[in-house]
């Protein structure tokens, strides 16, 4: 008598396709295809399969209908799919462990040739010229002297030959082909590709080289053959190298660290490892440039202006308490400085007309793409000024600034590769009231925040203010601010006192870059001005002597490096503008 069939159970509702379900009554399966892979139908005492699974409409939950709940045998249609799907797994897990038995002939393959590449040793040969050390962008025909044409050898230094050099960088590309390896390093100077062949290749080192690695290459400079490209169209052949660090691979290989579609706060804990790309890398470059152009333009107007080094802990606020960092500085209270103005304007009397490069700290909880809690400020004092020679000064700084990057053949590369669309602004500025702005979201039906339309006194908020510069298209002069919404020292306009003598510059896609205005140079103006802004003028008492000896009327401004520079390289967060940035919960690395 043949024995009796086991009965298996598949619950669609309350079944689980894992090891823990057994297929009892109990612990049932969910599908007919985990229990048709569980139990075979091949052997001779194959298995009745019982399924169940609620009617459409049942009550769920205790007191369910007998009717509802009782085991019948799958239907003959569902076997024959339940069959189908698990031949279709079969095949899938044959494919499953052919592949991995590839994969571990292939790992047994490699792992026997790296043991054999271990016997392979280069030495580098004593008869060949001295190599001349060199930075990856050196150019320069006195010194180096590219060979072209053809060669039996990779490296020939016969009559006509190219210059032997030693080069310095870490492997920036790498690809591998049959007999022959391209390296392209980065020293942070420049990029130069290298070619390994013949033993070179053959090495351990080579055979296991990974990204970021670090090493020393010896060989001859060529020329990049014909139709094919490399940077700067030349290229090492190499005769020896030394490995100096090698990079971490595998899941630790700064590919897997810093994926380009990573997570952005994985990217900010590992900007030591991001700013190794070339656009990270290429927007650091760019902002030295601009600081170097600052400077530059600074010393080169008329009149110059003469950089000093204001202190960066201070008891003073500049532009309002709420975004002070306060810390206890030998049982005082004192702050990271908002801004540098009130220091440079004592500096007027001495020295002339004075800026500084300097950081700013706003304990701000913005999480804004052009919001940081520290930033580079650069500020500037103008002494006997008119609020119009406050605005030509500014646009001659950042015009001039602009045309001296530009005009720097790197660094015009490195914007246009950044910003292809860039194009330096055109002067004269536009020059827009604020009241004229008021009216222009209106009449554009641009709301505020709260979906209201804008009226006069409202602090125009950052998305209208880059709407509308975006849709004007060129930068703005945006003047005339009501006093209650702008700083306690700006001074009002002669002509309108309920506006103050200030401006902000707007740029397209950035929006406001600069913040500047005219200073309070009446003593009796400024003592009721703290009295408005219930400030106790006693700690700036050094601030306010400056209206008792010798006043003057005087203006100034400040100007984000961070904004000005993704302004000019295309970038959608100042955050990216930064070496390290600093914002809200954000102060590693």
């Amino acid at each position: 008598m043949a024995a009796a069939s086991t009965s298996v159970y598949v619950d669609e509702d309350l079944g689980i396709d894992e090891d823990t379900a057994d297929g009892s009554e109990q612990k049932p399966y969910k599908t007919l295809l985990f229990a048709r892979i569980k139990h075979s139908l091949t052997h001779s005492d194959a298995p009745q399969y019982l399924t169940r699974k609620r009617e459409p409409g049942a009550h769920q939950g205790p007191g369910v209908s007998e009717l509802h709940q009782q085991w019948v045998p799958a239907t003959t249609t569902a076997l024959k799919k339940a069959n189908k799907l698990y031949e279709q797994h079969k095949r899938k897990q044959a494919r499953v462990e052919e592949l991995a038995c590839q994969g571990k002939e292939e790992a047994e393959k490699r792992q026997l040739a790296l043991d054999e590449a271990k016997k392979t040793q280069i030495r580098q040969d004593p008869q060949l010229p001295k190599a001349v050390k060199i930075r990856l962008n050196e150019k320069d025909p006195a010194l180096i002297k590219l060979r072209s044409g053809k060669s039996k050898k990779n490296v020939d230094y016969s009559e006509g030959r190219g210059t032997r050099v030693r080069i310095t960088g870490r492997v920036h590309r790498l690809r591998s082909q049959k007999d022959v390896i391209f390296l392209t390093l980065q020293d942070g100077y420049g990029f130069l590709q290298c070619v390994l062949t013949g033993d070179l290749t053959k090495t351990y080192e080579a055979l296991t080289m990974t990204l970021e690695t670090s090493l020393e290459i010896y060989g001859e400079m060529w020329e990049v053959p014909p139709k094919q490209h490399a940077p700067d169209d030349r290229e090492l052949h190499a005769d020896y190298y030394k490995i100096i660090g090698k990079a971490a691979g595998d899941k630790e290989a700064i590919t897997t660290r810093v994926a380009p579609d990573a997570d952005p706060q994985t990217l900010y804990d590992n900007k030591h490892l991001v700013l190794r790309g070339e656009n990270a890398s290429s927007v650091m470059k760019v902002r030295a440039a601009l600081l170097r152009a600052f400077r530059q333009t600074y010393e080169e107007i008329t009149p110059s202006c003469l950089e000093v080094t204001p202190p960066c802990m201070v008891q003073t606020q500049v532009e309002g308490g709420a975004t002070l960092f306060a810390f206890d500085y030998y049982g005082q209270k004192a702050y990271l400085t908002q801004s540098s103005q009130l220091y440079l304007e004592t500096c007027l009397p001495s020295l002339g007309n004075v800026f500084c490069v300097a950081p700013s700290f706003r304990a701000e909880k913005s999480l804004t793409r052009r919001h940081l809690s520290e930033y580079t400020h650069i500020e500037a004092e103008l002494d006997f000024i008119t609020f119009d020679d406050l605005l030509a000064h500014l646009e001659l700084v950042m015009c001039r600034v602009v045309e001296l990057a530009l005009a720097n053949p790197q660094t015009a590369k490195l914007i246009r590769d950044l910003n292809p669309k860039f194009e330096a602004p055109e002067r004269p500025f536009k020059r827009m009231k604020y009241a004229d702005a008021i009216d222009w979201l209106v009449q554009q039906d641009i709301k505020t925040g709260e979906g209201k339309p804008h009226k006069f006194g409202d602090d125009i908020a950052e998305a209208a203010e880059r709407k509308m510069t975006d849709i004007i298209n060129r930068p703005i002069f945006l003047t005339h601010f009501p006093t209650e919404i702008k700083a306690f020292y700006m001074r009002k306009d002669p002509q309108d006192p309920r506006v103050t003598e200030s401006v902000d510059c707007l740029m397209p896609g950035v929006g406001e870059i600069v913040g500047g205005s005219m200073r309070m140079e009446d003593y009796d103006e400024l003592m009721e001005a703290y009295k408005r802004v219930e400030i106790d003028p006693t700690p700036y008492y050094w601030y306010t002597d400056q209206r008792k000896y010798g006043t003057s009327p005087h203006g100034g401004y400040g100007l984000g490096l961070e904004r000005f520079l993704a302004w000019m390289c295309g970038r959608y967060t100042v955050r990216e503008c930064s070496l390290y940035p600093r914002f809200t919960d954000r102060c590693t690395p």
